[in-house]
């Protein structure tokens, strides 16, 4: 399904460049549930952008089930994005004045699409929260947004959920509640990435890769991982 070839990632700061990534050759397969870990500045979040289609590599290849997106323009990044990724991230994002069921139908509504309320419905039934579609954000505790985010993020029924640090603003219990959902998620057969700096999320994951100064440092199969506990 994912598979970086050599890639490089070089930022321009004036007459600075700064390598974030450092030939990266990396392989997921469909139905994996990976981790990737690193220090700040190890490069993890760079690479996340890229297997997330929100930047491209300077040098190497980016294949996305098959499509080399090391070189589309930012109109066919946005496509395969809507089409086959879904993002969550540790602040939620959700739009504080709109309901739980109106935030998981953004994405349609960017999409343009008119049906937009059944499946968003059904998404958030998905995640448990089916008798709280009419809540506010505000009305909603910090891991029930979390799964409001999940929501949306499953509405295109994506083939990639992409999870950055998804329980880092996230108490103990509700952070064991996120974990059990993504993990439901992929024995469902969904291919899940996290990015953390956390042990006990890291410990969850069935594969580990750890990142350091733009390269990948370790990359291993957990032979027993983490039992998730509230």
């Amino acid at each position: 399904m994912i598979q970086l070839e050599d890639v490089t990632k070089v930022y321009r700061m004036g007459k600075v460049e700064v390598l974030a990534l450092a030939g990266v050759d990396l392989t997921i397969d469909d139905g994996e549930l990976v981790a990737i870990m690193g220090p700040s500045g190890s490069g993890k979040t760079t690479l996340m952008n890229i297997l997330g289609c929100l930047d491209v590599p300077t040098t190497g290849r980016y294949l996305l089930d098959g499509t080399d997106a090391s070189r589309l323009s930012d109109n066919r990044l946005a496509k395969i994005r809507s089409r086959k990724i879904g993002f969550v991230f540790q602040s939620f994002n959700l739009v504080a004045r709109t309901s739980a069921v109106r935030n998981v139908e953004l994405p349609l509504v960017y999409a343009g699409i008119r049906s937009r309320r059944n499946p968003a419905r059904q998404a958030l039934a998905q995640v448990g929260l089916g008798d709280r579609e009419k809540h506010m954000p505000n009305e909603l505790s910090g891991g029930q947004q979390q799964r409001v985010a999940i929501a949306r993020a499953l509405i295109n029924d994506p083939t990639l959920l992409l999870a950055d640090e998804p329980t880092g603003n996230l108490d103990t219990a509700s952070s064991a509640e996120i974990l059990k959902l993504l993990g439901a998620l992929n024995d469902a057969g969904r291919t899940v990435v996290l990015i953390t700096h956390e042990e006990e999320v890291a410990g969850f994951a069935k594969r580990v890769v750890r990142m350091r100064d733009g390269r990948i440092e370790s990359d291993r199969v957990q032979r027993s991982r983490t039992e998730v506990t509230a």
